[in-house]
């Protein structure tokens, strides 16, 4: 009776240290997660064009990456966004098109990466671009600290030299 009370015994420990083991198992992989909620309240700040807002979400410290590996600060991405959006009369992610991830590394580091569609109409001619993108940005403390924007702009560079060929082009019959 004595050692079938303490096989019981040691079975129920060995089954509650394990549930502890797994309760303190932090989660590595998520689609739905704080970090990714502040990002899709990052890129609903770009869309509306409330920057002081869109900065806010940055560490002072934050190293911007987009198509370069030299890195810019929250303002000079600012000031980029609003030069290269300045021909647009809308523009947006495309919310179907959307999908989100973060991850956690080995190193313990929290990413959330994004790859969506970016949408916009030229202004003066109503000409639609699509831009595919992918952003990945690295957490600590609720702010972003690292971030990398990847994106093709041929399609946007093609639509403004045709613009500018267009109004060339009625300079000269004028």
């Amino acid at each position: 009776m004595k050692n079938l009370f303490l096989l019981f015994s040691c079975i129920f420990l060995l089954i509650s240290c394990d549930q502890n083991n797994k309760e303190e198992e932090k989660i590595r992989y998520t689609q739905d997660s704080e970090q990714i909620n502040t990002f899709k309240t990052v890129l609903q700040n770009y869309e509306n064009g409330e920057w002081d807002e869109y900065k806010s979400h940055f560490a002072d410290s934050v190293e911007l990456f987009y198509n370069s590996r030299e890195s810019i600060d929250v303002s000079a991405a600012v000031a980029m966004h609003k030069q290269n959006n300045s021909a647009l009369s809308s523009y947006d992610f495309v919310d179907s098109e959307n999908e989100f991830e973060m991850v956690v590394t080995d190193a313990g580091e929290t990413w959330v990466n994004f790859w969506g569609e970016w949408e916009g109409t030229i202004a003066e001619n109503d000409s639609m671009i699509v831009i595919p993108v992918h952003i990945t940005a690295r957490f600590e403390d609720g702010k972003i600290v690292k971030e990398y924007l990847y994106f093709n702009n041929a399609g946007m560079n093609d639509a403004l030299r045709m613009l500018e060929e267009s109004r060339s082009m009625q300079d000269s019959i004028e």
